[in-house]
Parts: structure tokens; sequence; C-alpha cells
């Protein structure tokens, strides 16, 4: 394996996500207060373990506060911290919310949405990203805004994107294009979905830092998701089903770091011992495919 592993605060910042079985990992009741410790006890575990790169989001409800108050100086020099911008967290501590985030890559809600991540962590990020941009988002070609980034990126953060949808390689080449601003990309990349591999190469083999999202694929590649081909083939090997999708994303030559996105103690410890057994070229699907389900997936 080339890659290290972090944690991701996506499912354990907010009382809902779309991982399988979420509502099934969270403390009872989903408290501000509940969600505070069970963050805190994860960052610490991880911590204890290696860890040194954590992420979070605007829109991943209160996870760059809780990794804010979990840092200390000391920690802070020892680790990276990387985190996002673009949506906003509209679901009022509500697992059942319509609407739990918005979309929204203007100029005007980088300025609103950086004091608030500068606030919340207690200092800056090493790294901060565009939220999940697809080939329709606007961003790439707002001069005002890439300029802003440019400023950023001068002042010593390293400024990147997240991608998502079946596009993701043409959004990242898109951007690859661009002198400036960006050096860092947050891609969904797992056994299943694999389209992204060849773009997320070339952005490494032009220095861009590169860190592997939903390796796991909320839930399906682990043993959540019951009887599956994928789920067979672990159990045949002896691995956990988790452990086998992080071990091949780690596996690649590209990747930087892979994030774990545990919610408890137990699929963190299993996460952290990712194992290989081989490609695995024949559980790929469709990217089509792969993201009508995962959009399929309910808010849990």
């Amino acid at each position: 394996m080339t890659a290290h592993l972090g944690l991701g605060l996506a499912a354990i910042g907010r009382p809902g996500y779309i991982n399988l079985g979420h509502d099934q990992d969270l403390p009872p009741g989903r408290e501000v207060d509940g969600l505070r410790r069970r963050t805190h006890e994860l960052l610490e575990q991880a911590w204890q373990a290696g860890v040194r790169y954590f992420d979070a989001a605007r829109s991943y409800g209160l996870a760059e506060t809780f990794l804010g108050e979990w840092l200390t100086p000391e920690r802070r020099g020892e680790l990276t911290v990387g985190s996002k911008w673009g949506y906003t967290y509209v679901a009022d501590w509500r697992h059942d919310a319509e609407t739990h985030e918005v979309k929204d890559h203007s100029l005007a809600t980088f300025e609103r949405q950086w004091p608030e991540t500068l606030q919340a962590l207690g200092g800056t990020p090493d790294f901060y990203l565009v939220h999940s941009l697809t080939k329709d988002s606007p961003a790439l070609d707002d001069p005002k805004l890439l300029d802003r980034l440019r400023e950023l990126a001068d002042s010593g953060v390293r400024v990147g994107l997240s991608t998502s949808g079946p596009h993701q390689a043409e959004t990242l080449r898109k951007a690859l294009t661009l002198e400036t601003p960006f050096t860092a990309v947050q891609s969904t990349w797992n056994v299943l979905e694999r389209s992204a591999g060849p773009a997320l190469a070339e952005a490494h083999d032009a220095g861009w830092f590169v860190v592997v999202k939903e390796a796991v694929a909320n839930g399906r590649l682990t043993a959540r998701a019951g009887e599956t081909p994928f789920n067979a083939f672990a159990v045949q090997h002896g691995v956990a089903p988790d452990a086998l999708a992080l071990g091949t994303a780690a596996a690649q030559p590209w990747a930087d770091v892979v994030l774990s996105g545990a919610t408890t103690a137990e699929q963190l410890a299993s996460n952290l011992a990712p194992v290989v057994r081989g490609p695995l070229e024949e559980f790929v699907q469709e990217p089509a495919e792969y993201w009508s389900e995962r959009s399929a997936l309910p808010w849990i």
C-alpha cells in the first residue's frame, strides 16, 4: 500500500447521512453532545493509531467545530487538516430533514464560509477545497472566484477541489488545465467506481495531492450490504469487506490519503487494518449505474 489513511467526519458531524445502517451507529438521540463525544473519541482513537490526516467540511454539520475542539497546539503541528466549502448545512440537526445541504460555489459563499471555517477550526486548515464540483458547476469559469482562490493559495493554504458524479474525470481534467490555484483533489474511487483513476493519476503526476473518499461506497462495500459478490469474495479470503475495499484504494500508486468514514470505534479499527487481495476488477460498475444507486441512498 502506498497511501496513508485519514479520517473523514462526514457521517459523524451531523445526525443524518447516506451510509448504510447509519442510524444504527450513532449515539441514542443523536444529540449534539452525544455526537461531539463520539467524534472526539474517534479522533483520539485515530490519532493513537497513527492517523495524521483529518477531513471536514462546512456542510458536515458541526464537524469542523468538533475537530477544532479536539485539536491542541501540540497535535496541530503534527497533523494535516483538510476542509471544504461550497455547501451549506441546512438540516437544523434533523436526520429526517427534507433538505440537508445546499450547494452554491459562488464567490459570496466562499467569502462567508472561509471565516466560518477559521472560527470553527480555531485556525487555518492546510487544505481548503471547493466541495463536490461537477461538470456543470460554474466555479471553474468564474474569474473573480479563481482570483480569490489564488490569493488564498498564495497565503500558504493548499487550494483544491473535490469531485462527485459520473463525470469526475472530466471535471478534474478541466481543473488541471488551469495553472492555478488548484493543487489538490479529493475524489470518489472504490472497487465499484474507478472511472476517475486515470485522471487522478494525471493529477498526481502534476504534483497534486490526491485524497480518496467513499472507499467503502457509503457502506456498499461493507458487511452492511449483505450477501453481495464482493462480500462473498472477502469471506472466501478471510478478510473484512471494508478492510479489503480500503486496502484496494490505498494500493493505488497515485493516492496520497484514503479516508475512513467510520462512525464507531469498531468500524474505525477494522478500517485501519486494510488488506490487499488483487485488483478486484470483476466488481467494477458503470459510472452511471454506480452514481444512480448512490443517489438513491436515503438520509438516515
